[in-house]
């Protein structure tokens, strides 16, 4: 594990892969846009950077010579002080199962490979927008919708004023819906917000995405009264 000394407002980034010239290229394209990086080749060494300086980013491939990705995902997402990090998947082009089971276990989203390194810095830079909006009554809004409670600023869920445990990307799109109950928005829509440009296979991640959430809001995930499907559209939140 090693860190640069360098910095984008201290937004740290964790990469993990046990490919170490993958690691290289990609630290190295990160610190060159000012993030303070660290590595690691292995899931226990990935696991002890978590904990120790908690990244806000972790870019995580699937296969790894110990514990693998999906292991170290289930760990981020049962721990409270890790919870809130985003984590953006490696996998191959093939593991479309991979891809299925990692992003309903709470990865953020996912990069196949090979990939454009600079693809990867493009994907942090706009997640860090979407972790740190601006100080604006958007941003600092607390939302309400039925038995549905958002608190932007604090990024913190409830529903029956019970704690909803949320990814990054569970909380973005939710809060989306949420400004605008009723209205429809478009698959394209709702990832340019979410995401902040579009990429390959959105509309089947992004259901993945609106599918966990039905899970964690809805009395009957099969026949949701919060996020409702919108047919040849996308999605809104309740009825019009």
């Amino acid at each position: 594990m090693e860190s640069n000394g360098m910095s984008a407002g201290n937004q740290r980034v964790l990469v993990v892969d046990d490919d170490k010239e993958i690691v290289r290229v990609v630290r190295s394209y990160l610190e060159q846009a000012g993030y303070e990086v660290f590595t690691a080749y292995d899931g226990g060494t990935a696991l002890h950077v978590l904990t120790r300086e908690r990244p806000e980013v972790v870019i995580l491939d699937l296969m790894l010579p110990d514990r693998d990705g999906l292991d170290i995902t289930r760990f981020v997402r049962s721990e409270p002080a890790l919870a809130q990090t985003y984590i953006l998947m490696l996998t191959a082009r093939v593991d479309d199962t991979d891809k299925v089971v990692g992003l309903e276990i709470g990865a953020d989203d996912y990069i196949t490979k090979p990939f454009n390194p600079r693809e990867v810095v493009a994907r942090v830079r706009s997640v860090f927008r979407r972790l740190n909006p601006e100080e604006s009554a958007a941003a600092q809004a607390v939302l309400h919708y039925h038995q549905l409670m958002l608190d932007v600023a604090r990024h913190h869920a409830t529903i029956n004023g019970q704690t909803l445990e949320l990814t990054p990307t569970e909380f973005n799109l939710l809060s989306t819906l949420m400004r605008k109950p009723g209205i429809p928005f478009t698959r394209s829509e709702l990832v340019q917000k979410r995401l902040g440009y579009d990429y390959e296979s959105l509309e089947r991640t992004l259901d993945s995405h609106v599918r966990n959430l039905r899970k964690k809001i809805e009395p009957d995930p099969n026949h949701p009264m919060y996020i409702q499907t919108v047919y040849g559209v996308g999605y809104r939140l309740g009825d019009p």
